[in-house]
């Protein structure tokens, strides 16, 4: 299990409308393939922490050398910010709905975003990101980012850090990861995300979700 450092060194940085990468085969095929066989056993939409998911050791390691020191480097050189200290948060999406993927930018708190996609080849127009130039038109895009296993897209969350994609409903598998300011920021959002995570599985136990 690895990940491509070489190849995120390598990829340039875009730096219009946001900065910007987009990195194929950042996990190369056979740990994508240990990864997938792995991967929580959750047929739910929504993003979960790694806490409240079951998983494997292929999907647990992927998950310690996501939030390990060689990467925060790697990114800190990229994106030229100081990551030393700072906290990351980590959340897992399995499926999504028809009604992700709106136009959006991340909250102030975050930093520099990960996303690391271990979907198959991606065939379908729907649940493609853009990088979008405005908050108000989802054509209106300067890359478009496949969500193919073991693409990763990586950006600085800026005020102008616009994405979204167009409608898409079933599997769709990532891994997302923040940088954020500090750490009470990082204790609320999980606690956020668990607390979100516990009322769709009760919902799914009574048949409401």
């Amino acid at each position: 299990m690895q990940l491509e450092l070489a190849a995120f060194a390598a990829t340039p940085l875009a730096s219009h409308p946001y900065p910007h990468v987009i990195v194929p085969g950042f996990l190369n095929a056979l740990s994508l393939a240990e990864v997938g066989v792995d991967f929580p056993k959750l047929e739910m939409a929504g993003l979960f922490p790694p806490r409240a998911l079951s998983y494997g050791p292929a999907f647990a390691r992927l998950l310690e050398l996501f939030a390990g020191d060689e990467l925060r480097q790697a990114v800190a050189e990229k994106f030229d910010i100081d990551l030393a200290g700072r906290p990351t948060f980590t959340s897992v999406r399995c499926r999504a709905r028809a009604r992700d993927g709106q136009i959006h930018r991340d909250a102030d708190f975050k930093l520099v975003a990960l996303l690391l996609y271990l979907n198959d080849q991606w065939a379908e127009d729907g649940g493609r990101l853009r990088v979008l130039r405005s908050p108000d038109d989802i054509e209106d895009y300067a890359a478009e980012v496949p969500p193919d296993g073991g693409v990763l897209f990586a950006f600085r969350c800026t005020d102008t850090a616009w994405h979204g994609h167009k409608p898409f409903a079933g599997r769709r598998r990532c891994i997302q990861m923040n940088y954020v300011t500090d750490e009470t920021m990082r204790a609320r959002e999980e606690a956020r995300h668990q607390f979100s995570a516990r009322m769709k599985k009760l919902k799914r136990v009574f048949g409401l979700g």
